[in-house]
């Protein structure tokens, strides 16, 4: 696995680092995939609950944001509905990555602005080709 998950990396590597802000309140969830995020070439600022999320988002100016949904101060849908209501940053691809394994989950989140939704475990080789889809989407 090592070895599929390092030559899906090396085209990553060769373009400006990307940033992304990482919502995730679980601790050993959000250290491994921010340690695997940095591994992989991205910049990344992690949060562990929403109440910094916008003032982190005018300072950190993401690329592409990870948004899980349970957060211990706000829910992600109620952070999916505000970044739609403001134009600019409604601009900045949102994937949510969530233990809610419902449909009626996906669809909320989804038609509340996110681009993409892996429910947890994920497999981080998927997650990652679809961060760059969104990337190489946003440059065409």
């Amino acid at each position: 696995m090592t070895v599929q998950l390092l030559n899906i990396n090396k085209p990553l590597q060769s373009h400006k680092a990307r940033r992304i802000l990482l919502v995730e309140d679980h601790y050993l969830n959000r250290m491994l995939l921010s340690d695997y995020l940095i591994y992989c070439g991205y910049e990344v600022q992690s949060l562990s609950e929403g109440s910094a999320f916008f003032s982190t988002i005018e300072k950190f100016e993401p690329d592409l944001m990870l948004l899980d949904l349970k957060l211990p101060d706000i829910d992600g849908y109620s952070l999916l509905k505000q970044v739609q209501q403001n134009p600019h940053l409604s601009k900045i691809p949102i994937i949510v990555v969530s233990a809610f394994a419902f449909k009626a989950d996906q669809e909320l989140a989804l038609s509340l602005g996110a681009c993409c939704y892996f429910v947890k475990p994920l497999k981080l080789k998927d997650l990652i080709l679809a961060i760059e889809e969104q990337f190489t989407c946003r440059h065409r």
